[in-house]
């Protein structure tokens, strides 16, 4: 499904450019979601899957969306700690104010978890710095942004796979039952020989923005 966001929702894709050179330095990604519910009152536990899932089944039934969730900001490697993060969030904020919408939602990766993998998502989100913003840089973007941070999506990113192929993603053995620390992982990825197959179960933070 996440391969068609682009063809189907071009208006919610957002492209900056150097004016200098007129290369691409980022790119941010929307979808349109059917959400009855008040956000701030918490988003279902699937995050970004079921963001993906959602905005697809709703587009095939005809389904008005009412909420727009955003699935992806992307900043150019070199670019990174520049502030262009915090840019595209509120082109993305103004976007779907522009398109009629007063709630953007974000099933945010924070961006620096896979430093504490072994620490509990749920405890991970309350550390703050000593101004009171979040310790986790990508979060602390978006409190700052306007937004506020709702529930944890503690599945929402699954991805199986056998043990051959994790072995070819990540040049680690996998070759013993437990949990297996991956590179930039934000948890460990569950590992069972006998069973042939190793499961990454990623959390992400539901972040509400109330915007237009």
């Amino acid at each position: 499904y996440f391969g068609y966001h682009v063809t189907a929702y071009p208006e919610y894709v957002l492209i900056a450019v150097d004016r200098a050179t007129g290369q691409p330095v980022a790119k941010a990604h929307s979808v349109p979601i059917s959400w009855e519910q008040d956000p701030a009152d918490g988003m279902p536990d699937g995050g970004w899957d079921w963001v993906i899932r959602t905005s697809t089944h709703d587009r095939l039934s005809g389904t008005t969306p009412t909420i727009v969730s955003a699935i992806e900001i992307f900043i150019r490697p070199d670019l990174r700690r520049g502030g262009l993060s915090g840019r595209m969030l509120e082109a993305m904020r103004d976007n779907a104010a522009r398109l009629g919408f007063t709630d953007l939602v974000a099933p945010v990766r924070p961006s620096g978890k896979h430093e504490h993998p072994d620490v509990p998502i749920d405890e991970y989100i309350t550390w703050t710095r000593d101004d009171g913003l979040p310790h986790d840089p990508w979060l602390r973007v978006h409190v700052r942004a306007g937004g506020k941070i709702v529930n944890v999506a503690h599945t929402s990113m699954v991805i199986p796979g056998q043990l051959a192929r994790w072995r070819e993603w990540t040049g680690l053995p996998f070759d013993k039952t437990g949990p297996v620390h991956v590179s930039e992982a934000l948890n460990p990825v569950h590992c069972d020989v006998d069973q042939d197959v190793a499961v990454y179960i990623e959390p992400n933070v539901w972040v509400h923005h109330r915007i237009g």
